[in-house]
């Protein structure tokens, strides 16, 4: 096996290992570490938090990728690999191997149209039976019965993980609380805690919920049907998940030194520097974003046709087009928070304190690093995180026009132009649109819940913190 590198996961290991070093940053900082609280202290910053989360978990298991070396034939001595593969291919290998000849509904077990075959040794045009969906089954007829079955098999796989968590939570809490599991029970209930539980208790039996009742389901059966090739959708969807987040994540990481960059400089030192930046973003701004973008990409994609030998495999140029997609969308989305950064460092530099450093002879550099641009960072943390499903969202618009990812790449904005045509169909495919729905609107409404609450914690005028504070007084409990 030889581990492979993608441009992609360099940057998302890279942003890993950048988590990891904010969070300590986070424990040594009384300030950060208090408006961090508030942020998972509130039940829709805690649940959307923790569905982030599990999304996140998904795509980091599809970034580590590897090649397989394939079988020696005869006196090889070189050793030959396979396609690039990810850890979440190898979870997913039963679906994939699982492939029908077309459409065919969730939970069917024959396809969505009519074909012409051999019954009995009679020619008879029906629906033919799948090769997988319900070939388990020794008799068809035991179909609805066998559903209902692994549906209460799922639910009981979730139902023990609920209360296996639920009690080792309820001992670790009783341990750093000196109380007994009963009282700690009741106070989470009741939602007498400091700590949203009773609101993580919920979504995380709902996540268990949802995974093993597909879990259950797709050992005999689609869960979410098959596309035109036979392909398993819930694969497809699961697969698109990556895709959304290096999309959202690496954007907004070409984004934020560009905003913040010039914005500083621009507000801090005015003048001609200042109509320069200012006259720089308002031609960015005023060239339209899809006519750029879809110029870029197709040179891009003429760079790759022309020059193949760069990369082995085909997803090594289909990840080239991701991060070269990413790149360009960055730099077209920068401009909003370039004015917003700029304003702010217009009304900081008149401040006191920014006056006196200069009195003193504190060098620009100096007072841009030490002391505007840290004041700064709650607003620039908002607007990233804010920004993080707008990305998302302009991806699926991207690759519906045909302007996006690769079209061999796994992205709900390819599934969503897929199921373009297969709306106009009859029968109509329903399912591969509602999937790419389902699986967006999980992912963007928990980011944006999750902005909504980063903002009311880090908003210097927001309310919360002292509204947190009287309820945990008038309940007796520590935050």
């Amino acid at each position: 096996m030889k581990i492979t590198l993608l441009t992609t996961d360099f940057f998302v290991y890279a942003l890993v290992i950048a988590q990891i070093a904010y969070a300590w940053q986070v424990r040594r900082s009384p300030e950060l570490s208090a408006n961090w609280r508030l942020v998972f202290q509130r039940p829709v910053g805690m649940a959307s938090a923790l569905v982030i989360g599990f999304f996140l978990s998904i795509g980091l298991l599809d970034s580590i990728h590897f090649r397989q070396a394939l079988p020696s034939a005869g006196e090889r001595t070189t050793v030959q690999y396979g396609e690039t593969q990810s850890v979440l291919d190898l979870a997913l290998r039963p679906l994939v191997q699982t492939r029908e000849r077309s459409y065919s509904e969730p939970l069917a077990i024959q396809a969505f149209r009519k074909e012409s075959f051999e019954r009995d040794g009679q020619p008879v045009r029906d629906f033919p039976p799948l090769r997988f969906g319900g070939g388990h089954l020794p008799d068809r007829a035991d179909h609805s019965s066998d559903v209902v079955g692994k549906t209460l098999r799922g639910l009981a796989w979730a139902l023990g993980f609920a209360l296996a968590f639920g009690a080792l939570a309820l001992a670790v809490a009783a341990r750093a609380t000196s109380t007994s599991a009963g009282q700690c029970l009741h106070r989470a209930l009741r939602g007498q805690t400091s700590w949203p539980w009773r609101t993580a208790a919920v979504t995380v039996s709902a996540l268990a919920v949802m995974v093993c009742l597909l879990v259950s389901l797709s050992n005999g059966y689609h869960v979410l049907g098959t596309d035109r090739t036979g392909n398993s959708v819930l694969v497809m969807a699961l697969k698109s998940i990556r895709t959304a987040l290096v999309i959202g994540s690496l954007t907004t990481l070409v984004v934020l030194p560009l905003a913040v960059g010039l914005g500083v400089v621009a507000g801090y030192f005015r003048g001609w520097v200042d109509e320069v930046i200012q006259y720089f973003y308002t031609l960015v701004a005023s060239i339209p974003d899809v006519l750029l973008i879809a110029a870029a990409v197709l040179l891009l994609q003429v760079f790759i046709d022309n020059n193949p030998t760069l990369f082995e495999t085909a997803l090594e140029r289909s990840d080239a087009r991701l991060m070269f997609l990413c790149v360009i969308l960055g730099l077209t989305s920068f401009t909003g928070l370039c004015r917003l950064v700029r304003g702010e460092t217009l009304k900081l530099r008149e401040m006191e304190y920014i006056q006196g450093a200069q009195a003193f002879g504190v060098t620009h550099a100096r007072i841009l690093m030490r002391h505007i641009t840290p004041n700064l960072m709650h607003i620039v943390l908002i607007h990233a995180v804010m920004q993080f499903s707008t990305f998302i969202l302009a991806e699926a618009v991207l690759s519906y026009v045909g302007v996006g990812v690769d079209p061999n790449t796994a992205s709900f904005g390819i599934i969503i132009n897929t199921a373009r045509a297969e709306l106009a169909a009859s029968p109509v495919v329903w399912w591969t649109l509602l999937s790419a729905f389902v699986f967006m609107l999980m992912l963007v409404l928990s980011a944006n819940l999750f902005a909504d609450a980063i903002r009311d914690a880090f908003d210097p005028r927001a309310r919360l913190r002292a509204s947190l504070s009287r309820v945990s007084r008038r309940m007796g409990v520590s935050t």
